[in-house]
C-alpha cells in the first residue's frame, strides 16, 4: 500500500484523502467503521482512542474521546447522514470546544477486484475554518492513521 495522498489546496474548504487499500471495500469499511476496530487506528496510534457512541445509521450519532500523551481529552462527535456499506459513509465531523468547526465528510470505497480506492473528501464552512483544522503534523497523523487502516483490512479479508 502506498502512502495515503493528502490534498490541501490553497483557498479550498476541503481536505481530500486518497489512499488505495490491498482489501476488498468490506474489510475496509470495518476497519474505518467498527467501534472495536477505529481504537487502533484514530489518531495515527499517538492518542488513546475510546467510542464512546456509535450509531451507524442515517440520524445516528457517534462520539469518540482521543486522549493525548498527557492525558488530555479531544472529543469528536458528528452524526450519520448517508451509510452505504460497503461503498459510502456521510457524516459530520465536530470537534468539541470549537466554536463553528464542522466539517462534512464523505467516504468512497471503491472496489478495484479486491483492492480498494477509498476517498475521504471533508468539506469545511469556509476556507478559513478548514486553515484552522490543518496544524504541523496532521498530514503525517493522518497518513499512519490510514496505514494502520490498512493493516486492520488485510487482516480482515
Amino acid at each position: 500500500m502506498a502512502p495515503a495522498e493528502i490534498t490541501i489546496a490553497p483557498d479550498r474548504q476541503d481536505i481530500t484523502t486518497t489512499v488505495t487499500f490491498d482489501a476488498p471495500p468490506a474489510a475496509v469499511f470495518r476497519a474505518i467503521t467498527d467501534p472495536e476496530l477505529i481504537p487502533r487506528w484514530w489518531g495515527g496510534g499517538n492518542f488513546e482512542t475510546t467510542v464512546e457512541r456509535l450509531d451507524l445509521r442515517p440520524g445516528g450519532l457517534w462520539c469518540y474521546v482521543s486522549r493525548d500523551p498527557a492525558g488530555t481529552p479531544s472529543v469528536f462527535r458528528g452524526v450519520c447522514h448517508d451509510v452505504d456499506a460497503p461503498k459510502r459513509l456521510v457524516q459530520t465531523l465536530e470537534l468539541e470546544g470549537v466554536p463553528g468547526g464542522v466539517q462534512l465528510g464523505v467516504f468512497t470505497f471503491e472496489d478495484l477486484g479486491g483492492r480498494t480506492l477509498h476517498r475521504q473528501v471533508s468539506v469545511f464552512q469556509s476556507v478559513e475554518e478548514r486553515d484552522a483544522w490543518v496544524h504541523p503534523g496532521m498530514s503525517e497523523i493522518m497518513r499512519e492513521g490510514m496505514r494502520r487502516v490498512g493493516e486492520i483490512a488485510e487482516g480482515l479479508s
